[in-house]
């Protein structure tokens, strides 16, 4: 799905997406190579190997193997404050209408029972990319166009490229840890975990991913997984990178597995809130400010709360913030998302108002009730 709008790192520019990929038909023998730009091979009769050159009209071949693929030739070129020029991968899932044989996705996240999966890569030198692996999500079962959620995780930066967004904090998954960056491309959100070095192999559960990401409030149950996708992206040169081995598994379970907690993890359970207000005859503004009064830091927040009858939402600054009946969700910006303990953050909105003004009684912070300051 690298061929939807992605966002440049560094200066923020959107690159247009491209056609749909299309499959070669039939299972790669041994040393299959493709060369087309979308073109497309079948492995292991469940896995998808991919070309999927859409940053760069210069040629870029794959070799296909029975267990990934290896790239072999790759002559373009991007800067490194732009988008890269491909994302050759090897997937389980649909891509742009291309599905993986047999597969159970798109599946709702709360019939998920496990999703693990391992990958192996071969690095080269002297070249600018990453190895990253994608998790797709959406709304909707869709098994063509743009997913509203991409995860990604960095096992090998190489050279001056960064992910999308800003930094948010960091967590540990897998065994490690990983600096977490969250932002918009325009077109998807983003979040991505970044190994602080290179990692060569991983045996993982995807699943442990997910539920990172419905926590920090991007996600929620009733989404769909919809692909799992791992390769590179390269820069600047790449040829001899490989995927040498890749594997995925997804099962159901015919109910929601991690649950969103009754409670939140610690550092997200002790906050208050202060609201300041100023109105008028028919407005009002608000400026908000949650304190972390744990003792861990709050790596991305969600708080909600209702707005007395006549109050309506209409443009807001440092957080997202949507209205649905009188209920308000705001959910931190890409500067704001960790706060340490002791520590805060702010955001403000204006709204229209009908009627006296009073303001907002209670308030919850990733499903935790906040004392008021």
């Amino acid at each position: 799905m690298k061929r939807q709008l992605r966002a440049l790192a560094a200066a923020g520019l959107l690159v247009a997406s491209s056609l749909v990929a299309v499959a070669l038909g039939g299972s790669a023998s041994a040393d299959t190579q493709i060369c087309e730009q979308y073109g497309s091979a079948v492995i292991q009769g469940r896995y998808v190997v991919q070309n999927n050159r859409w940053g760069t009209t210069a040629q870029q071949c794959i070799n296909v193997t029975s267990n990934g693929f290896e790239i072999t030739t790759l002559n373009g070129s991007s800067p490194t404050n732009g988008a890269p020029t491909a994302y050759p991968s090897v997937f389980f899932g649909c891509h742009y209408t291309n599905c993986s044989p047999g597969t159970n996705l798109p599946i709702q996240v709360s019939q998920i029972s496990s999703a693990t999966s391992s990958i192996s890569y071969r690095y080269v030198s002297g070249a600018t990319y990453n190895a990253s692996y994608d998790i797709w999500l959406d709304p909707s079962p869709k098994r063509d166009g743009v997913n509203q959620m991409e995860i990604m995780i960095w096992l090998n930066r190489q050279g001056s490229i960064q992910p999308i967004g800003s930094v948010v904090g960091t967590t540990n998954l897998a065994g490690r840890t990983w600096e977490v960056w969250r932002g918009s491309n325009g077109s998807n959100n983003v979040i991505s975990y970044v190994a602080p070095s290179a990692i060569s192999s991983l045996n993982f559960s995807v699943l442990d991913f997910i539920n990172d990401v419905r926590n920090r409030g991007a996600i929620t149950n009733s989404w769909y997984l919809t692909s799992i996708q791992a390769g590179f992206e390269p820069w600047q040169g790449g040829a001899g990178l490989a995927v040498t081995s890749f594997s995925a598994n997804v099962n159901g379970g015919g109910g929601p597995t991690n649950p969103p907690p009754t409670t939140p993890p610690p550092g997200n359970a002790a906050c208050a809130v202060k609201y300041t207000a100023n109105s008028w005859n028919n407005g009002f503004t608000a400026d908000v400010q949650i304190t972390n009064t744990g003792s861990s830091a709050i790596n991305g927040w969600t708080l909600t709360y209702s707005l007395p009858s006549g109050q309506q939402v209409t443009n807001a600054w440092n957080a997202t913030v949507s209205q649905s009946g009188s209920t308000v969700t705001a959910r931190n910006a890409g500067h704001n998302g960790s706060v340490a303990p002791g520590g805060t953050a702010s955001f403000g909105y204006q709204g229209t108002l009908s009627g006296s003004y009073s303001s907002p009684t209670s308030f919850s912070l990733n499903g935790a009730t906040c004392s008021r300051n």
